[in-house]
């Protein structure tokens, strides 16, 4: 049994989602592809798929499987890359986990021009703002705009992420502006999903924390940027979403005096992928992108 095969054979079906299309992918027989799928399950003692005549999908074995089986066939692809020595240029797949707004913003025009210079690296993105242990998840790098840390992930700090509160000012005109933390529990407020809706604040008499009742939440910044805009209420957003809205008069700080708590921007690193020169080189270059300031900080 050839080991590095079957595990390609599997790979191949997860991806195209049926034993037809990824044989036509490898250059077998569909038959060939099924033996070393079938070899595959009898050596590890389980059943990776559940076939029906309609679809094939992973069983959760499979499912605890799969991105271990992409980092060990990666691995063996960099091996053998390295091992040749006309191997000059970058090369091979990054997957990577990234907050959705601030990529729609600006990750993503830093990711395009890695790629423009580095054409033979191909990209998977996925977007989502939980927080992701990328070991554990299979992503070669994620970029984090939470304060979480893991055991065996290399945390490479980008930047600050401050966040305000603001409203339009048509809606301060209509409630008044509050004057501490707690009279937030008399205004409507816009809340991110990921973060919650308790509040923190750091001020001259103190931290103080509010538990709201938000009209509005989403996880998405863009769409909570434009509640706030219409003068659905007060929110609490990144900085570098709300800068354009505050030049233009379209919304206003409020509680000046009272700060949340300060988070980063950082890139998590498994360790075990801080070697590989395509990561590596990605990781470099989204911090040569942040400095000596963020995007949304330059004139």
């Amino acid at each position: 049994m050839n080991t590095l095969q079957n595990l390609r054979a599997f790979l191949a079906v997860v991806e195209t989602g049926n034993f037809s299309a990824a044989a036509r992918r490898s250059g077998l027989a569909t038959s060939v592809l099924t033996k070393r799928v079938d070899q595959l399950e009898h050596a590890v003692r389980t059943k990776l798929f559940t076939r029906t005549t309609r679809k094939v999908t992973l069983t959760e074995a499979g499912q605890r499987w799969i991105e271990r089986v992409r980092f060990l066939l990666s691995d063996i692809d960099d091996v053998m890359r390295q091992a040749s020595a006309a191997a000059q240029e970058l090369e091979g797949p990054i997957r990577i986990k990234a907050p959705t707004t601030l990529t729609a913003l600006y990750i993503g025009d830093v990711l395009t021009r890695f790629q423009t210079v580095n054409p033979n690296v191909s990209i998977e993105l996925v977007l989502t703002d939980r927080v992701v242990n990328p070991a554990d998840e299979g992503f070669d790098l994620a970029i984090a705009a939470f304060n979480a840390t893991f055991s065996g992930v290399v945390d490479v700090p980008l930047c600050p992420l401050r966040r305000k509160l603001c409203a339009a000012p048509e809606y301060l005109a209509r409630r008044g502006a509050p004057r501490h933390p707690r009279e937030l529990l008399e205004h409507e407020t816009i809340s991110f999903g990921p973060t919650g809706p308790i509040w923190s604040f750091s001020g001259p008499g103190g931290p103080t924390t509010v538990e709201l009742a938000p009209i509005f939440t989403a996880n998405d910044g863009l769409v909570l940027l434009k509640a706030a805009r219409a003068g659905n209420g007060i929110a609490l957003l990144s900085e570098y979403l709300i800068l354009p809205s505050l030049k233009a008069g379209e919304l206003v700080t409020v509680l000046e005096d009272h700060s949340p708590p300060e988070i980063w921007v950082k890139i998590l690193i498994p360790e075990a992928r801080m070697k590989v020169a395509r990561v590596h080189a990605l990781s470099e270059f989204v911090k040569d992108a942040f400095s000596p300031s963020p995007p949304w900080a330059r004139p």
